[in-house]
């Protein structure tokens, strides 16, 4: 305590006073090492942001390396400057080779920029996505799945083009890009069930979409929860989607929209079939 003590009050009391400061500024190369200083501090978050950083504080740092070699000759400054440039430097070479290292097919380009990044998915987070999946094209009036028949065994997104569903050749929407294709089915199922599409889904165009194997999928949520989570809202939302678009679509007679958490909604789609006695009492109720 008392080695404490003494050494504020040598700092605070007996250490001189400036009464005299320096009459001429520095030179123009400490200036201009603060204010690459104050702009590199201002710098935001991400790949690119890391980049524009470390870029502007080791030009900042060489500044007063340089001005501590020709202005004022202190060889403790002008080392400390010097190491913190090249340590900068480093970074931002290890930054830049991480940014040109992942490079993607356009699909993924167009699907992280629409729906990956907005979210706040770094770079490297969706390459390991990205690295699990694969792109396939599907020809105009071809079938991604037919009811009954195929099993539920991977997970797509839409990235290009537009998909029909119909139950019993009845239509219940369309699936548009940055949609899931099967989302309902993948959420309906625990990782170690089967089933199988009780929807049939046609592309109305050619459409280009990437599929995640469904045991793949699994393991990659096993060992990144970030990516299991991400998953999850992005499956939760589309659902929701897909749930507001049915019930958009089907209607009791021609002004009441019909619950579509009622049974055989997807019968209520068409005014020739005739109405289920269930929707009954919901349509008095409404009157």
């Amino acid at each position: 305590m008392e080695k404490n003590s003494s050494l504020w009050k040598n700092l605070l009391e007996e250490h001189p006073v400036c009464t005299t400061w320096k009459p001429e500024a520095e030179g123009a190369i400490y200036h201009l090492a603060s204010i690459l200083f104050v702009v590199g501090f201002m710098g935001g978050s991400g790949f690119f942001g890391l980049l524009y950083v470390f870029s502007l504080l080791g030009l900042g740092f060489l500044c007063s390396a340089v001005w501590a070699w020709v202005d004022i000759c202190a060889a403790d400054i002008f080392s400390w400057n010097f190491v913190l440039f090249v340590i900068c430097f480093m970074q931002f070479v290890h930054i830049a080779y991480q940014v040109r290292s992942i490079t993607f097919a356009r699909e993924f380009q167009v699907l992280y920029s629409s729906l990956f990044q907005p979210l706040g998915t770094s770079m490297p987070v969706f390459r390991t996505i990205a690295l699990s999946s694969e792109v396939v094209t599907l020809e105009k009036e071809h079938c991604y799945a037919m009811q009954g028949k195929t099993s539920i065994d991977r997970l797509s997104l839409l990235v290009s083009g537009r998909i029909r569903v119909t139950v019993d050749g009845e239509f219940l929407h369309y699936i548009f890009p940055f949609q899931f294709l099967d989302s309902p089915e993948w959420d309906s199922l625990r990782p170690t069930e089967e089933g199988i599409f009780q929807v049939t889904l046609t592309a109305e165009t050619d459409c280009r979409y990437v599929s995640w194997r469904r045991k793949k999928l699994y393991l990659l949520f096993a060992q990144h929860r970030y990516i299991s989570r991400l998953f999850s809202v992005l499956i939760g939302s589309d659902i929701a989607d897909k749930l507001y678009a049915l019930n958009d679509r089907v209607y009791i007679g021609k002004r009441y929209h019909y619950d579509i958490r009622l049974p055989n909604y997807y019968h209520m789609s068409s005014p020739e079939v005739p109405r289920s006695p269930l929707t009954e009492p919901f349509r008095n109720s409404r009157q």
